[in-house]
């Protein structure tokens, strides 16, 4: 006999759930990575271009960025609690999707208030620090969801259009929280960000993940049979499999390319508002007009391109693409001086590098993807990013000391030296061993799990 705790519960909710409904998936994921976007397109772009247009020095603006970036490099400490524990009823990751949007809303909140910024630069640091905790925090159950909800034949098209939307996120509130801070100011700037991400939270509160779960802790509901199979119950199971996996080859390989490219993207991202208001003498609502325009064709493209060509091309192939794209526009940048005071060969090189930008992230966090091991993936993706996200720490740091000994052209230029570093490794990727490593991994658990059987049996 079948306990009644083992059939789910067919609910009243008139809203299908994300594993039934393609058209929510993709709702749910774009609306979740549009929030994410929301509070990075100012406190990695907006608010660095106007800190250097109140005299902040490029060591001061670094350490503003480092502070942002320093929890996405904390993720992985982060996904193995949620692989571990969460309210089952409700899902394996919408509970903590819904706690990091409320928690990235009143943190952006709580920053709005900071008094001072510029001349409160710890506490304002601080308070950009505890906004990325949240960002980043709801970024690690969002993409563990993905990973559990999206098919395996949906996933470049779900990865285009997330990040797409994350870029479109990040430029609708770079050029709208710009104008803000400029034509009010700072405090109602950041208060615009807290009411978009506030609207979004309705996305995950009213949409389950599975058709049996609750939609709040005391609403009627159960865990799905599907949750309970997958939940991992064991600390020794993750962290073995994650250390199996890791120690190949191409996962050390795969982990520097992602370390020196996430870097050097940070890098010049942070440096471009450095250059352009205090080298080109623009304002920052120019900067911001522009970088966010640049930003928004990107996303666009990305959402509908990029996941096409890296299914009609190959990954690496288009890597390639792209990584030899970005070292050609750059040089052009930092060895064409003369045409610098052009505003039109400026955002050129803005638009053009946000496009190839933004198809490169759906590339190599596609790569990511597909070499990771299911029964891990989650965390092991997870992992990925956090290093990644380290080397956006690094990166940025190496700006203050290169602008202090270098010329701005070299200062430019260390960009696609950065960046042929990481073509370079990626000429010693092969994603199909990895592929092949995988299996062999899986097979192996296959035959321990039938020896202990055997063990086990009477």
């Amino acid at each position: 006999m079948h306990s009644t705790k083992d059939i789910p519960i067919k609910t009243n909710s008139s809203l299908p759930s994300l594993s039934e409904n393609t058209f929510f998936r993709y709702f749910s994921f774009v609306a979740l990575y549009f929030a994410q976007g929301v509070p990075e397109g100012m406190l990695l772009f907006g608010i660095p271009a106007w800190m250097a247009m109140n005299g902040k020095t490029p060591g001061e603006i670094a350490s503003f960025a480092i502070a942002c970036g320093i929890p996405w490099s904390f993720k992985f400490i982060v996904a193995p609690l949620m692989d571990r524990y969460t309210f089952l009823p409700m899902g394996r990751k919408r509970p903590w999707i819904i706690f990091g949007q409320l928690g990235l809303m009143a943190s952006c909140i709580a920053m709005a208030f900071v008094p001072d910024p510029l001349n409160n630069l710890n506490q304002f640091m601080f308070a950009g620090f505890v906004v990325s905790f949240f960002g980043a925090f709801q970024d690690v159950a969002t993409d563990g969801m993905a990973v559990d909800i999206v098919p395996t034949d949906e996933q470049a098209r779900a990865n285009g259009l997330m990040w797409g939307s994350k870029i479109i996120g990040v430029s609708t509130s770079l050029a709208l929280g710009s104008w803000i801070l400029n034509e009010y100011n700072y405090t109602t700037a950041i208060l615009m960000l807290s009411v978009m991400i506030g609207v979004i939270v309705i996305v995950p509160i009213c949409l389950r993940e599975r058709e049996c779960e609750k939609i709040l802790p005391w609403t009627s509901g159960t865990a799905s049979p599907e949750t309970k199979k997958t939940q991992l119950n064991s600390w020794s199971t993750i962290f073995k499999s994650l250390y199996s996996v890791f120690s190949l080859r191409n996962s050390v390989i795969l982990t520097l390319m992602l370390f020196i490219a996430q870097g050097s993207y940070n890098y010049i991202g942070t440096l471009l508002p450095i250059f352009t208001v205090k080298e080109l003498g623009w304002t920052n609502v120019v900067y911001s007009q522009y970088y966010a325009t640049a930003k928004l064709i990107g996303g666009i493209g990305g959402m509908f391109i990029g996941g096409y060509l890296i299914d009609r091309f190959g990954k690496k192939p288009m890597m390639n693409i792209y990584f030899f794209l970005m070292i050609l526009l750059t040089s052009a940048l930092a060895f064409l001086k003369t045409y610098w005071i052009s505003t039109n060969f400026i955002y050129g090189f803005m638009l053009l590098y946000n496009v190839v930008y933004t198809f490169a992230c759906i590339g190599i966090f596609a790569m990511a993807m597909q070499c990771c091991w299911k029964k891990v993936s989650a965390s092991q993706f997870t992992l990925y990013m956090t290093l990644s996200n380290l080397g956006r720490i690094v990166f940025a740091a190496l700006i203050g000391p290169i602008k202090g000994n270098f010329s701005w052209e070299i200062t430019i230029f260390s960009f696609a030296i950065m960046i042929a570093m990481a073509w370079f490794l990626l000429q010693f990727l092969n994603i199909n061993k990895q592929v092949e490593r995988i299996v062999a991994l899986e097979n192996e658990d296959v035959q321990k799990q039938g020896m202990l059987v055997t063990l086990t049996e009477p």
